[in-house]
């Protein structure tokens, strides 16, 4: 079988949620399936070290896709020909964009449609791209992957396709999240907050991820424990992120807020695993991968009691109602003031992510791609 893969973003050193899914489970199926032969399609010079194993044939078909327009050039026109060329009997979508030109048997992994329920959140020529196209990838696809129960009931619901079309692969843990040792956290810490503890956040810097409503509520958690606690947020810049910015410096305790930027992933799992608490309030989530990251790491998790994210959390962390300051502001109260309800959620968080891994999700994916196939 010759399985066609959008592979355009596995992107060296800048691989995000979707790219990470991209690169575990490709990384797992490639490796498992050495009967069958992968052709990974880049839209840019790619990595060597995205070439898993000896079955898969890299093709780089530019331009690149920077652009919707150029999105849908390169699906409408690029994939279908290199379909055709290498005689592929599946397309395999990892960001759920799939071509509406082909008649090769295509596989969408559609993570969630935020964009359905928040098209405000994004730039106006990319909202309109996304609602117009996805209905009609979804209806296109011979069969759709995703990463929760609630994104399938919600795509189910929102594109009118039966859930039996739809197959739930949870997303996995990279294996640098788990607890570092008391010397390593201070470590962490003196470099990045002096020393002090802190609260942490983890996403991209857009409206959809509450990073202006985290901002409050933190505020107000600084004037009512006059504790020397900080807040660590951890993302790269994406879209109208202006708003979070000026509010920042315009906090009374705006010097106790840290923004990291984009880090490494290595980074990363030390920059967790030295936190108090994760702090994740998004208004809308199709999986919440930092959540079952904390857990990994050792640390307590406050998140919204929104979408997919109490079926990801169970029953191991703080819900907070992301549009409630006061709320969230009290949960971080919570965690800093009670140890023992800080080892109970991290002794049920360690329990809970044992429902996570990246073997399991590319077990999953495969049977996917075979039920397309048969």
């Amino acid at each position: 079988m010759v399985v066609a893969v959008n592979a355009r973003l596995l992107l060296d050193g800048k691989l995000e949620g979707i790219g990470w899914f991209t690169y575990e489970t490709l990384k797992r199926l490639t490796v498992s399936h050495p009967e069958h032969q992968f052709v990974f399609i880049f839209d840019r010079p790619y990595c060597q070290d995205f070439i898993f194993a000896g079955n898969i044939t890299p093709v780089v078909a530019g331009p690149p896709t920077r652009h919707p327009l150029l999105w849908y050039l390169w699906f409408e026109f690029r994939i279908p020909a290199i379909l055709k060329q290498y005689k592929a009997d599946i397309f395999l979508s990892p960001d759920g964009y799939l071509s509406l030109n082909t008649k090769v048997p295509q596989l969408a992994v559609i993570h969630d449609i935020n964009f359905v329920h928040r098209p405000g959140d994004l730039p106006w020529l990319k909202s309109k791209y996304y609602n117009w196209f996805f209905p009609k990838f979804a209806r296109k696809a011979n069969r759709i992957a995703t990463v929760s129960g609630y994104s399938r009931q919600d795509i189910s619901k929102s594109f009118r396709i039966s859930e039996e079309q739809i197959d739930v692969v949870y997303d996995g843990i990279n294996e640098v999240f788990k607890p570092s040792l008391e010397e390593e956290k201070v470590a962490i810490r003196n470099q990045l907050t002096g020393g002090s503890r802190y609260f942490l956040f983890v996403g991209a810097l857009n409206p959809r991820k509450n990073i202006y409503g985290l901002l409050k509520a933190f505020n107000e958690y600084k004037k009512m424990s006059c504790s020397d606690i900080k807040l660590v947020i951890v993302g790269g810049e994406m879209h109208k992120a202006d708003k979070i910015f000026r509010f920042s410096q315009q906090m009374d305790y705006r010097e106790d807020v840290v923004f990291t930027g984009r880090v490494t992933t290595g980074q990363l799992g030390q920059i967790m695993g030295a936190a108090l608490a994760l702090v994740f309030v998004p208004f809308f989530e199709g999986f919440g991968i930092p959540v079952v990251e904390a857990m990994s790491a050792g640390i307590p998790v406050i998140c919204s009691n929104t979408t997919s994210l109490p079926e990801v959390g169970g029953d191991a962390v703080l819900y907070v109602d992301p549009c409630n300051i006061e709320q969230i502001s009290y949960a971080m109260v919570r965690i800093a003031d009670e140890p023992e309800l800080r080892a109970m959620m991290i002794k049920k968080g360690f329990e809970q992510k044992l429902n996570f891994s990246w073997d399991k999700t590319s077990r999953l994916l495969w049977s996917s791609i075979e039920r397309v196939i048969v």
